[in-house]
C-alpha cells in the first residue's frame, strides 16, 4: 500500500509510454489523426533498407558508445586515484572537476558552440596567438570532424561522474591490503594491479553500464551543437528517433527507431551484466 503511489506513477509516466511507443512502432501516425493505421513491421522495414541516415546514426552511436567506455571511465579512474592522495585542497578539485555533471547538457553544448566558433571561439584565438592558424578546422562545419568535437564537450562534462564512482570504489579497498602489500616490497604499479584494480571490479561494471547506457541514448548536447548536421554527419539514434517524430511528424518510424535502440541497449548491458555477475561469484 505504501508503494503504490509512486508504482502508479511511475507505471503512468515510464511503463505505459514505453507500452505505447512499442506499439506505435508498428502504426502509421502523424501525431494529430485520430486514427493509427495499423501497418505492422513497415516502419521497420523502411528504417532498415530504405533509409540511409540511419545507418550514419547507427554508425555514429556505435562510434560514440566505444569511445564513451573507453575515454571518460579511465580518465576518471585517473582522476580519481589522484584526488585520493594526501592533497592540499583536495576537496575543492573534487567538487570542480565533478561540477561540469550538473550543468544542464544543452548549457555545455552552447557554451562549447562558443568555444568551437571558427571566427570567435577560445580555441580559434589560442591556435591563432599561438601561430597555427592553419591547423584551425571547422569544428562544428567539418563532417569529418564535427563528431569527435562534439564528443570532447561530453567527455568534459561526463568524466566528473566516473571520477566520482571511482572515488567512491576506492573508499572500499581494504587498507591492510596496501600496508602488507608494502612490506612485501610492492611498488605503486603492482599495489594497482594486484590489490587496487581487483578491488574495483564492481565499480567498473558500474561504471560501464552507465556509460554504454548514457553514451547509446546520447541526444542533448548533440542536439545542442550541431542537431545531426552537418549532412547528417553527427546524427545519432536518439536523435534520429526524435526527428521523425517531432520535426517529420512519423511518430511510427521515429518508435521504431527508438524499438531498436531499446533493443541495442539491452543486448549489451543485460549479457554484460550477466558476465560480470558470474565472473564475481567465481572469485568469491
Amino acid at each position: 500500500m505504501l508503494l503504490a503511489p509512486a508504482l502508479a506513477i511511475y507505471t503512468l509516466f515510464a511503463i505505459w509510454p514505453l507500452i505505447d511507443v512499442f506499439i506505435l512502432s508498428f502504426q502509421d501516425w502523424n501525431g494529430i489523426n485520430e486514427n493509427r493505421e495499423w501497418v505492422g513491421l513497415k516502419n521497420y522495414y523502411h528504417i532498415l533498407y530504405n533509409d540511409p541516415v540511419f545507418w550514419v546514426a547507427f554508425r555514429n552511436t556505435v562510434i560514440w558508445t566505444v569511445m564513451s567506455v573507453v575515454f571518460p571511465p579511465v580518465l576518471g579512474l585517473f582522476l580519481a586515484l589522484g584526488l585520493n592522495q594526501n592533497l592540499i585542497g583536495r576537496a575543492p578539485l573534487r567538487a570542480i572537476y565533478y561540477l561540469p555533471v550538473i550543468i544542464a547538457p544543452i548549457a555545455v553544448a552552447t557554451m562549447w558552440r562558443w568555444m568551437y566558433d571558427p571566427f570567435f571561439g577560445l580555441f580559434t584565438q589560442l591556435l591563432t596567438n599561438a601561430g597555427l592558424g592553419y591547423l584551425i578546422p571547422d569544428w562544428l562545419g567539418d563532417k569529418d570532424v564535427a563528431l569527435y568535437s562534439i564528443f570532447v564537450a561530453y567527455v568534459w562534462q561526463s568524466v566528473g561522474f566516473s571520477m566520482v564512482l571511482f572515488l567512491a570504489g576506492l573508499q572500499s579497498v581494504d587498507r591492510s591490503l596496501i600496508d602488507a602489500a608494502h612490506i612485501d616490497g610492492a611498488n605503486r604499479r603492482k599495489i594497482f594491479e594486484h590489490v587496487t584494480l581487483p578491488a574495483l571490479r564492481p565499480t567498473i561494471t558500474i561504471v560501464l553500464v552507465l556509460s554504454t547506457i548514457s553514451s547509446l541514448k546520447a541526444f542533448d548536447i548533440v542536439y545542442g551543437m550541431t542537431g545531426g548536421g552537418p549532412a547528417q554527419s553527427t546524427q545519432m539514434l536518439a536523435l534520429w528517433a526524435f526527428t521523425q517524430s517531432m520535426e517529420i511528424f512519423n511518430y511510427g518510424r521515429g518508435s521504431a527507431v527508438s524499438v531498436v535502440l531499446l533493443t541495442i541497449t539491452l543486448a549489451i548491458v543485460v549479457p554484460y551484466m550477466s558476465w560480470s555477475q558470474r565472473r564475481e561469484e567465481d572469485v568469491q
